[in-house]
């Protein structure tokens, strides 16, 4: 997990470049180097070492002229290595250095190969090639100056000041100068007309026990992100049972604004139940509003859900790695995955939740991924989502969506995950966990986290500015005095047009309500009608 920065064209300072990657240091604080290619071309890395400690330094070497830098993990790299190389001497004992050996052996025509979580860039003289993970797992950017030369950074804020115009890569592509952008992601469930498959609750259970034991591949020591939900929970669960087959104890970590929050109960009666090691942080609303600022520049959004959600997120990170704790498995996906946003039961049609799924999990990069990834990395730690497993994925999304609808279960949420793991001979979690309501991760740390912030927001922004938000930002114009305040943020330190162009808001559906808090919809057990009514009349 690291920063990457490219900068594909001749005439760039390096000591500039390297400054612009130094705006990335969170990302990888153990250490840092850049290099320049013969053609001129500059690439540039922060690492955080999770895999091969010692020699895993980037940029990497192929074999011969190329070169390559890489953010996340390639999980099949020994598969892949005993595939294709199995006489071949690597010169260090990465995950990453797979990427370019692939690039070497099969040109452009490598990336459906990789199984793992990844933003990459290799070049080969004046040839090179850009992508990304299936799902946008980690963020990478591109962008192009005024001189034409070609921008890729893990961060917005690298070269946001350099570029004329950039934007967010998309996930599941790779992009070559000879071949621009290339879809390589093309599973079966996005198209919406194929056929629907029967549940079969064994895969479900094998699929993400298999996508979570790859996730503990690991040179450092690993933890788990335990809100006490369903999703989390269930990772927690496995990775207790791989690590203890190891003679392991995991590290589960919760946080709320006391004791008394929803998640940090319910994350205590978890960690009990699996003999996690469990360290649960509080945090101040007081101490939320103070580093909004802050957590608006790391996140590079004004997207209410997510800044609502990364602030516990935030904090929690830096007491995790201050515990010497690099890496977190974390719960991200399986909501979009099987529908488990509250405002799913009001789907009209099987068509429509099912299409709705697929939308959500493509969109995922923009929303839940960004916040995960960002809100860790602000502290130089690694979240990976075992949910988004591309074999899982090709299990869960087929699934029949009747079956998987709430209203086909008397109104319960990701019935299907949940009966999944439901094994009374050898359970999981305790029954009052397995079958809990879903809590929106901003809701679940405390109510009057949520409450306060909307109420502070209002109290940052006149009646007059509000009247005035289109003027001053026409595109994508906040429609409440909490959107406006973040908005306002993210443009002092994001002005461009670009930036703003990069940010997709989060609003549920099928509801009257838009307010993104679960507590916004009906159905949910303390639900807040007023919430919304709140922010239109702020």
């Amino acid at each position: 997990m690291c920063g990457i920065l490219a900068v594909l064209g001749k005439g760039k300072d390096e000591k500039l470049v390297a400054q612009l990657s130094k705006r990335m240091s969170h990302r990888g604080p153990d250490e840092s180097d850049i290099h320049v290619t013969d053609s001129g071309h500059i690439l540039a890395h922060e690492r955080l070492s999770i895999i091969d400690l010692h020699s895993g330094k980037q940029p990497i070497q192929g074999s011969g002229s190329a070169w390559m830098i890489h953010n996340g993990e390639i999980y099949n790299y020994q598969l892949l290595k005993q595939a294709y190389f199995a006489h071949d001497t690597f010169r260090t004992k990465s995950d990453s250095e797979i990427i370019v050996r692939l690039y070497e052996k099969f040109k452009y025509d490598f990336v459906d190969k990789l199984d793992g979580d990844f933003a990459f860039v290799v070049v080969d003289g004046d040839d090179f090639i850009a992508g990304r993970d299936p799902l946008g797992v980690k963020p990478l950017y591109y962008g192009v100056d005024e001189r034409g030369r070609t921008y890729f950074a893990s961060e917005m804020k690298a070269i946001a000041d350099q570029c004329k115009t950039f934007s967010t890569f998309p996930p599941g592509h790779y992009y070559t100068p000879e071949t621009g952008f290339v879809k390589y992601y093309k599973p079966k469930y996005e198209d919406l007309q194929s056929e629907a498959v029967p549940v079969d609750y064994t895969a479900i259970r094998e699929g993400l026990i298999a996508a979570t034991q790859k996730r503990l591949m690991s040179d450092v020591p690993i933890g788990v992100l335990l809100s006490g939900g369903l999703d989390s929970s269930l990772t927690s669960a496995i990775a207790a049972r791989l690590l203890k087959k190891q003679g392991k104890k995991l590290k589960s970590f919760s946080i709320g604004l006391d004791a008394s929050a929803p998640d940090a109960a319910a994350a205590r009666d978890v960690a009990a139940f699996l003999g996690t090691e469990h360290h649960e942080i509080h945090f101040t609303i007081e101490q939320g509003i103070a580093i909004l600022e802050k957590l608006i520049w790391h996140l590079e959004t004004y997207d209410v859900t997510s800044i609502r959600a990364s602030t516990p997120m935030f904090f929690l990170s830096k007491a995790i790695t201050d515990m010497g704790v690099k890496v977190v498995l974390s719960g991200e996906g399986a909501d979009e995955v099987f529908g488990g946003y509250l405002y799913f039961r009001n789907a009209p049609t099987a068509d429509d939740f099912r299409k709705e799924t697929v939308e959500r999990v493509q969109k995922l990069f923009t929303a839940d991924l960004l916040r995960a990834d960002k809100s860790t990395m602000a502290h130089g730690l690694e979240a990976r989502v075992p949910f988004l497993d591309k074999a899982f994925l090709d299990i869960a999304m087929q699934i029949d969506p009747v079956e998987k609808q709430p209203k086909t279960y008397e109104g319960r949420e990701k019935y299907i995950l949940r009966k999944a793991f439901d094994t009374p001979e050898d359970p999981f979690l305790p029954e009052s966990v397995l079958w809990r309501q879903k809590e929106q991760f901003s809701d679940g740390v405390g109510y009057s986290w949520i409450d306060t912030l909307i109420e502070y927001c209002a109290s940052q922004v006149s009646d007059l500015q509000m009247a005035e938000a289109e003027k001053l930002f026409p595109y994508n114009t906040p429609a409440t005095k909490e959107a406006y305040f973040y908005r306002s943020i993210f443009h002092k330190f994001y002005p461009q047009q670009s930036a703003a162009q990069t940010v997709r808001k989060w609003i549920p559906k099928w509801q009257e309500n838009q307010d993104p808090s679960g507590r916004a919809n009906a159905a949910h057990v303390h639900a807040d009608v007023e919430i919304a009514k709140s922010i239109e009349h702020a």
